[in-house]
C-alpha cells in the first residue's frame, strides 16, 4: 500500500480563476465552439490546477492532489459514469453504450419534450446538484471513462493524482425513484447491482496509474435524507466490503464531510479501506474504534465552507488529538472540498488590507494544510511562526472597529417573536388590492442582458456618469413594465436591472459587508456567484430599493412588488462572520430590512416580497440541531416583516430544496403568499402543501427557469391543473420557479405568454373571470 500523504485537500474550485470553464461551456452550448475546443479548455484548466497546487506545496506524485474536475456537478458525473440515466435519455447513448459530453449536458439541461433532471441543494451549502432518477429498470454499466482519462492525463504530465467520485451509497441515497418505478420504490435497494460497476471503475483507475481513490460518502453524516442512519450505515458496510475486497484496486480514502459521522464512524473503521476523512470543523473528535490501527485518519481541520483564516493552533491541536485514536497515521486536510470558496484572496486588490489579513480563500487554505502537514511531520515548533501569525490575525479581527458596533448593539430590538395580526384579518384587508383568482406574477428579476452588464461595468469603471447610468436603468425598467402589461400579468416587478446579484446588491448598501472582484464560487452547472463577506455588525445607512420601486410603480396602475432579499438568504449566500451565533447576525439584517419595508410602504408599495430561497439550505444535517435553527431563522424573517400594515401583502420565495422537511417552518414564516420551485419536480410539492393544510397564499412554480427549454402551454396547464386539484383556488398564485435573470428575452417572453394562456384556460374551466 502506498502511504497516504501528510497533507491534502478534498477538492478544489473547478470553474477557473476567471470563470474560464463557465465561458467555454456556455460557448459550447451556444454553438460558438465545438466539443474539441471545450475539451482543450478543460484540459488546460486541469493542468493549471495541478501545477498551482504543486506550487502551493502539495506533492506531485504522492496522491495529495485530488482529481476533482467536473463540467456540471459531481453527482451527475457519478450517475453518468455508472449509466444511471432516465429512460427518456437512453437514445443519447453512443453505439458502444457510452454517454458522451453532448449527451451529458442534454441530460442536465433538458431538450424539447425531455425534461432535465431535478435540481436541489447539496447538503447544507449553496451548491446544487442534479438528482439522479433510478428505478428497477435502470441498467448500471460503466458508461463514461472520463475520470480514468483525467488520471492518465495527470500521469502524462508527471502527476500521480487522487481521483474523486461520489460513492455508491450517496449516489443512491440522493436519487429519486424514476417515473416508472413502483410506489414506494427506494433506489438504495439497487446497491448490490451498482457495486460491480464501481469495482470495475476503480480497477480501471488503478490501471491508469491511480494509487489512491477518494470515495465521497457525505450521505453518511446526514439525518435529513429518506434513508435512516441505520440504513445508511448498513449500506456503507456492504458497499465498502465489496469495494475494499476487490483484488485489483487502488487504496481507498472514504470521505464523509459536512457533519460528524457519529455512530457510522465505527463502521468505516472496521471496513477494509485504507483511510477515512472526517470533518472536524462541523463535527467533534470521533472516539477510538476497532480497525483504526491499520488506517490513516485524515483530519478535516481547515474550513472548506467559509473564508476566514481561522485558528491554526486550534486546528493543529485537533490533529494531535486525532493521533490519540490509535490510527496508523494522521494527515491534515480541509473539512470539505474547496469548491465552496473562491480561488485566491491575493487577487482582491480593492478589499481593505486589514480585512484581507483575516481571510483564506482556496489557495490560502492549501497553504494552511501544507503548514499543518509539516507540523505533523516535524513537530509544532516547525510551524510556530505560521501559528503565531494566524493567532495575531484572529485577535486583530475580533478587536477591529466595526466588528462590534456599539450603536448597532444599543438599538432597541423589537421582540423577534413579533407577529402581525392574524392571517384571516390580513386576508380581508388585502381584498382591497383587487387581485383576480390565480394572480399572475413573476419572482422578481428579468433577463440581465449584455447591455445591462456592459453599462454596469462602464459605471463601475467610472466611464459612465451616474446620471447617464440611472437614465439607462430607468429605460430598462420602462421596457420591463411595458412588456408585463402587454403580456397580461397581474402583479408586476421592475426587473431589477440595477442589481448584479440579489445578495451582493444589499451587501453593497449595508454597513458590515464587503464585496469581492474575483471571488467567484460555483452554484450549479455553469452558474457562479460572488458571495459577499459579512465581517461586522450590520446596519442600513439609507434606503436601498425605494427609489427604483417607486419609479416603477409610477409607470403603471397595476401593483408593483417591492423586492427584498431575506435575512437567512443574505447570510446563507454570504461568507458570514463566525464569532457570534448566526441568529444574532440574522436579527441585525432583519432590522435593516424592517426599516426598508417601512420606507417602501411610505412610498406607496402595497406588495413586498422578501425572498428566502435559502431557508432549507442552512438546515443542519443533524436532527437535534434543527429546532434551534428553525427557531432563529423563522424569527428573523418575522422580525423583518412584522411591522408591515395589515393591508400590505408580504410575499416570500423559496427554491431548489426539499420542502417537505421544513413545511411547518414555511408556514411559521406567516408570509401572505409563498412562491416555491415546483416545475422541475413536476409539482410534487403540492402534495406536501395539501397534506399539512397550508392555508396561506401559495405559488408553486410552473416554469423551470434553470433550463433553456420553453415549456408548452399544455405542459404548464397540466401543472396548474394538478395544483388546482390539491389546493383551494383562493390560495393559488401562478409564477415561474425563480427569477428570470439567467434567461434570454426571447425564451422568457415565449414562456410567459404560454403561462398567461395556460392560466386563462384554467380560469375559464373553474368559472373564474380574470
Amino acid at each position: 500500500m502506498t502511504a497516504f500523504p501528510e497533507g491534502t485537500i478534498l477538492g478544489y474550485p473547478r470553474i477557473g480563476r476567471r470563470r474560464e470553464l463557465k465561458k467555454a461551456v456556455e460557448a459550447f452550448w451556444a454553438g460558438r465552439i465545438d466539443e474539441q475546443e471545450l475539451e482543450r479548455t478543460s484540459a488546460e484548466l486541469r493542468a493549471t490546477t495541478r501545477e498551482r497546487l504543486a506550487s502551493l506545496g502539495l506533492g506531485r506524485t504522492d496522491s495529495a492532489i485530488p482529481e476533482s474536475f467536473s463540467y456540471y456537478d459531481q453527482v451527475h458525473d457519478a450517475a453518468v459514469t455508472v449509466g444511471a440515466i432516465p429512460t427518456r435519455f437512453e437514445g443519447l447513448r453512443a453505439e458502444d453504450g457510452t454517454i458522451g459530453l453532448a449527451a451529458y449536458f442534454t441530460i442536465a439541461r433538458g431538450e424539447g419534450e425531455r425534461a432535465p433532471l431535478e435540481m436541489t441543494k447539496w447538503f447544507d451549502s449553496n451548491y446544487h446538484y442534479l438528482v439522479p432518477e433510478i428505478g428497477p429498470e435502470t441498467v448500471f454499466s460503466l458508461s463514461s471513462d472520463r475520470l480514468v482519462r483525467e488520471v492518465a492525463e495527470g500521469i502524462a504530465a508527471g502527476f500521480v493524482t487522487r481521483p474523486v467520485i461520489v460513492g455508491p451509497v450517496t449516489l443512491l441515497a440522493l436519487a429519486k425513484a424514476s417515473d416508472g418505478a413502483p410506489e414506494g420504490f427506494d433506489p438504495l435497494t439497487r446497491l448490490d447491482d451498482l457495486l460491480p460497476v464501481y469495482v470495475e471503475l476503480i480497477a480501471r483507475l488503478k490501471a491508469a496509474g491511480a494509487e489512491w481513490v477518494q470515495i465521497d460518502e457525505p450521505a453518511l453524516v446526514s439525518e435529513s435524507l429518506p434513508a435512516s442512519v441505520a440504513q445508511l450505515s448498513d449500506a456503507a458496510a456492504r458497499a465498502l466490503a465489496v469495494l475494499g475486497g476487490a483484488t485489483d484496486r487502488p487504496s481507498i480514502l472514504v470521505a464523509a464531510p459536512y457533519a460528524e459521522l457519529g455512530e457510522v464512524f465505527p463502521v468505516l473503521a472496521a471496513a477494509p479501506v485504507e483511510a477515512i476523512a472526517v470533518d472536524l470543523v462541523r463535527g467533534g473528535l470521533p472516539t477510538a474504534a476497532a480497525g483504526l490501527e491499520g488506517k490513516s485518519l485524515v483530519g478535516g481541520v481547515i474550513d472548506g465552507h467559509n473564508i476566514w483564516r481561522g485558528d491554526l493552533a486550534a486546528a493543529y491541536d485537533k490533529l494531535e488529538a486525532l493521533r490519540g485514536l490509535g490510527a496508523a497515521a494522521v494527515a491534515a486536510s480541509t473539512s470539505t472540498s474547496l469548491l465552496h470558496v473562491p480561488h485566491d484572496v491575493s487577487e482582491e486588490a480593492k478589499l481593505d488590507a486589514r480585512l484581507v489579513s483575516w481571510l483564506a480563500f482556496a489557495d490560502q487554505k492549501v497553504e494552511q494544510v501544507v503548514a499543518l502537514a509539516r507540523g505533523l511531520g516535524q513537530g509544532r515548533e516547525a510551524i510556530a511562526a505560521e501559528l503565531a501569525e494566524a493567532s495575531a490575525a484572529l485577535e486583530d479581527r475580533l478587536s477591529a472597529p466595526g466588528v462590534r458596533d456599539g450603536l448597532v448593539r444599543q438599538r432597541e430590538l423589537v421582540d423577534a417573536d413579533f407577529s402581525r395580526i392574524t392571517y384571516e384579518e390580513r386576508e380581508t384587508a388585502q381584498e382591497a388590492l383587487g387581485l383576480p383568482a390565480l394572480p399572475l406574477t413573476t419572482i422578481g428579476s428579468f433577463p440581465q442582458t449584455g447591455d445591462i452588464r456592459r453599462a454596469r461595468a462602464q459605471f463601475g469603471r467610472g466611464e459612465l456618469p451616474q446620471e447617464d447610468y440611472e437614465d439607462f436603468l430607468r429605460r430598462e425598467i420602462d421596457s420591463v413594465v411595458s412588456l408585463q402589461e402587454e403580456l397580461g400579468l397581474d402583479v408586476l416587478v421592475h426587473g431589477e436591472p440595477e442589481r448584479n446579484d440579489m445578495v451582493q446588491y444589499f451587501a453593497e448598501n449595508l454597513d458590515g459587508f464587503a464585496v469581492t472582484e474575483n471571488g467567484w464560487v460555483q452554484s450549479y452547472g455553469s452558474r457562479a456567484t460572488r458571495p459577499s463577506i459579512l465581517w461586522g455588525d450590520v446596519s442600513r445607512p439609507a434606503p436601498i430599493t425605494v427609489d427604483w420601486s417607486a419609479y416603477a410603480q409610477s409607470l403603471t396602475v397595476k401593483h408593483m412588488k417591492g423586492m427584498l432579499t431575506g435575512p437567512v438568504t443574505i447570510l446563507a449566500w454570504s461568507f458570514v462572520r463566525d464569532d457570534q451565533p448566526l441568529g444574532e447576525t440574522a436579527n441585525q439584517v432583519a432590522l435593516a430590512l424592517r426599516e426598508e419595508i417601512a420606507d417602501l410602504e411610505a412610498a406607496g408599495i402595497e406588495i413586498i416580497q422578501v425572498d428566502e430561497p435559502a431557508l432549507r439550505e442552512l438546515l443542519p444535517l443533524k436532527q437535534a440541531d434543527q429546532p434551534a435553527y428553525l427557531d432563529w431563522s423563522v424569527a428573523s424573517f418575522r422580525l423583518s416583516t412584522g411591522g408591515a400594515a395589515a393591508g400590505t401583502q408580504i410575499h416570500t420565495h423559496l427554491c431548489y430544496s426539499e420542502f417537505g422537511v421544513v413545511i411547518d417552518a414555511i408556514r411559521a414564516l406567516d408570509a401572505d403568499v409563498t412562491s416555491i420551485e415546483a416545475a422541475r419536480s413536476r409539482m410534487e410539492v403540492v402534495t406536501d402543501i395539501a397534506e399539512v393544510g397550508f392555508d396561506h397564499g401559495i405559488g408553486p412554480g410552473v416554469y423551470d427557469i434553470h433550463s433553456p427549454r420553453v415549456p408548452s402551454t399544455s405542459e404548464i396547464e397540466a401543472l396548474l391543473r394538478r395544483a388546482v386539484a390539491e389546493i383551494p383556488t383562493r390560495q393559488l398564485w401562478v409564477n415561474p420557479d425563480c427569477g428570470l435573470k439567467t434567461r434570454g428575452y426571447a425564451e422568457t417572453t415565449e414562456s410567459l405568454r404560454n403561462i398567461v394562456e395556460a392560466t386563462r384556460r384554467v380560469r375559464e374551466d373553474i368559472n373564474v373571470t380574470a
